[in-house]
């Protein structure tokens, strides 16, 4: 038998589950020289795995530890709430496994996100607003209603609730993954690490892999401007662009007994021009939170971060922001 030179490649994957990891570290020199800081800025592009954003390898962990558990039946619904990204990770995951989906987000979210969850074969229950919100800014009253309606939903189907504010395999997927592809992929020499937090499930995973291995790593929770709540600060707007997080909610679960270092404000808009310029200077098509990370390792790199090595996850795609003012 003839062997040809590529019979070592690797082989076909039994699904796309299997591509929900080991995702590019990549540096980000000539967004940090255009900002004049000194230092290096390495981005994790988790917006590459198939769902275009983190929360698949969130999805597959919740899933496959429930079924672990026997939490979860064959053919049992699943549902959860979503601001699009766990919502479309829990799709594909359902696709693959055979369980119907329902995805219960806020009308405030870009439409995109429902649209690609349809398409991938979720049933989407949107969830108006209060009254004056703004499309496009979803705050935690507006979560608070979602909720209300997912837990009316899970109860009358007798759904399997994927809560991704509660249950491990949303952390742990980061504590397995995420953080340790990160310390690997660059060679131990990191400095910090800061995360834009939703459910808090990415910075506690990411934040105990990381310092696990190296106690000095520095780990910083990101919230939006006028919506810190984790930092002890008042909530004065609670409305801001950067979806998918900053809802102010009172003790996330999963930051219990989670070390942080310190905590950083970036604005909406500082959010937006940064996400831009990952895109014009470093071709990298991510979505507001990812925006929201690299402003804030900027920012600790022109201050007492200066010259150090900090990570950033870009979280989701700048395809699902199409219909928003990110790109206008």
């Amino acid at each position: 038998m003839q062997h040809r030179a590529d019979d070592n490649a690797q082989q076909p994957l039994a699904s796309v589950l299997d591509t929900m990891q080991q995702t590019p570290l990549v540096r980000l020199d000539r967004l940090t020289r255009a900002y004049g800081v000194s230092g290096t800025i390495l981005a994790k592009l988790d917006y590459l795995l198939p769902g275009f954003s983190k929360k698949d390898r969130a999805a597959k962990g919740v899933i496959e530890a429930a079924e672990a558990a026997g939490q979860l039946a064959p053919n049992q619904t699943v549902v959860e709430l979503t601001s699009g990204n766990m919502g479309t990770g829990l799709a594909i995951v359902c696709a693959i496994k055979g369980y119907k989906f329902v995805a219960v987000m806020s009308q405030g979210n870009s439409p995109e996100r429902a649209r690609m969850m349809r398409a991938l074969g979720a049933e989407v229950v949107l969830v108006a607003q209060c009254a004056g919100a703004v499309a496009g800014q979803v705050s935690g009253a507006d979560l608070a209603l979602v909720e209300d309606v997912a837990q009316k939903i899970t109860a009358e189907r007798g759904a399997f609730r994927a809560d991704q504010f509660k249950l491990e395999g949303n952390w742990r997927a980061h504590f397995d993954g995420t953080g340790p592809e990160i310390y690997l992929q660059s060679g131990g020499e990191l400095d910090g690490f800061v995360d834009f937090i939703g459910s808090g499930g990415t910075y506690a995973g990411v934040t105990r892999a990381l310092k696990q291995r190296d106690p000095d790593i520095r780990c910083f929770v990101v919230e939006p401007e006028g919506a810190a709540l984790q930092a002890g600060q008042p909530v004065t707007h609670p409305a801001h662009p950067i979806q998918g997080g900053g809802y102010s909610i009172k003790n996330l679960q999963f930051l219990i007994d989670t070390p942080v270092d310190g905590y950083i404000q970036i604005s909406g808009q500082t959010a937006r021009q940064i996400t831009r310029d990952l895109a014009a200077k470093e071709g990298i098509f991510g979505g507001f939170s990812g925006g929201a990370n690299v402003a804030a390792a900027l920012q600790l790199l022109q201050n007492d971060m200066r010259g150090k090595t900090i990570a950033a996850v870009i979280c989701d795609s700048g395809l699902k922001y199409l219909s928003t003012d990110l790109w206008t």
